[in-house]
C-alpha cells in the first residue's frame, strides 16, 4: 500500500473574488470553453478529454512546483469564473503569472483582481523576486491585464508549443509592494 498523495493549495480572497483549489465541478465550464474559439489564446480548441487532462495537469502542478492555478469563484454567486496563478511546466521560460477567464468573466476587472493577489503570494509566500506573464500578440485583453498590473512588454519570445510570445516582465517586489492595485488601473 502506498501513502496517499496530500496536496495543500491556499484559499486566498478578493473583495469580490475566492480564489480556491481547482475541482471536478469545475470541469464543464472549462470544457465549454475550451470548446470555443474563446480558448484560441490558451493553446484551444480543445476536445473534452483534452480539457479533462489539461485540468489534471494544472492539479498536479500544484503536487509538482507547490504551485499553481487557482479557480476563481464569484464570491457572491459562488458560480466558477476561470483560473488565475502561478505557473512553471517544464520548458516553460521562466515562473509566471497567468490567467484564463470565462467568457461571461471578462470585462469585469477579474483578471486584474485575481492576478494581483497572486503576484503577492508568489512574492510574499514563495519569495519569488521576479515573474512574466507569457501573451500571445493578439490577445489585447491580456495585454491590458498586465498593464493594469504594472508590468511592461520585454521581449519577443519563439514557445516551442505556442509560436511568437509576447513576454511581460511584472514589477519588482519592491516596486509592487509600492502600491495598490488601484495604482494600475
Amino acid at each position: 500500500m502506498t501513502d496517499a498523495l496530500t496536496i495543500t493549495i491556499p484559499t486566498l480572497t478578493t473583495e469580490r473574488l475566492v480564489l480556491r483549489a481547482p475541482c471536478e465541478a469545475d470541469f464543464d465550464a472549462e470544457a465549454a470553453f475550451y470548446s470555443s474559439d474563446a480558448s484560441r489564446f490558451v493553446g484551444g480548441p480543445k476536445k473534452p478529454h483534452e480539457t479533462w487532462r489539461l485540468m489534471a495537469a494544472i492539479i498536479g502542478h500544484w503536487a509538482i512546483r507547490g504551485f499553481g492555478f487557482w479557480a476563481l469563484e464569484d464570491k457572491e454567486t459562488k458560480t466558477y469564473q476561470g483560473r488565475v496563478g502561478l505557473w512553471f511546466p517544464h520548458g516553460w521560460l521562466e515562473r509566471e503569472i497567468g490567467w484564463t477567464l470565462m467568457p461571461t468573466a471578462t470585462g469585469k476587472g477579474y483578471a486584474t483582481e485575481a492576478a494581483f493577489i497572486a503576484r503577492a503570494y508568489a512574492y510574499e509566500a514563495l519569495g519569488w523576486d521576479t515573474a512574466i506573464s507569457q501573451i500571445d500578440p493578439a490577445n489585447e485583453a491580456s495585454k491590458a491585464v498586465a498593464k493594469r498590473l504594472g508590468a511592461s512588454f520585454e521581449q519577443m519570445y519563439d514557445d516551442p508549443e505556442y509560436g511568437p510570445i509576447e513576454v511581460w516582465r511584472h514589477l519588482s517586489p519592491n516596486d509592487a509592494a509600492q502600491g495598490g492595485m488601484e495604482a494600475y488601473a
